[in-house]
């Protein structure tokens, strides 16, 4: 296998890995979140508009980090560093 073959590999590979990792953490993080609001509605209904928007931010925040992760995996999949890196080192054998 030559240079570009290895690097698509790996970056299409960890690409993957990437996004599986990074949506089933948040996903996770979420699901207790909710199930945490869901929880403190049920023992303090007064307090709902509160737990509410607290609640809406902290999974705004949690969902930041799938998003980040898919971010990374397009930047590896379709604009990856490393391309530039080999092309220049075959360009200049």
């Amino acid at each position: 296998m030559d240079n570009m073959t290895i690097i698509a590999v790996a970056s299409i590979v960890i690409a993957g890995i990437t996004t599986g990792f990074g949506t089933m953490a948040p996903a996770l993080g979420e699901g207790r979140s909710v199930a945490a609001a869901l929880s403190s509605l049920a023992q303090q209904p007064d307090a709902s508009a509160t737990i509410t928007r607290t609640l809406f931010v902290g999974l705004a925040m949690i969902e930041s980090t799938a998003i980040y992760c898919f971010v990374v995996s397009m930047i590896l999949i379709f604009a990856n560093p490393f391309w530039n890196h080999v092309i220049a080192q075959a360009g200049g054998k």
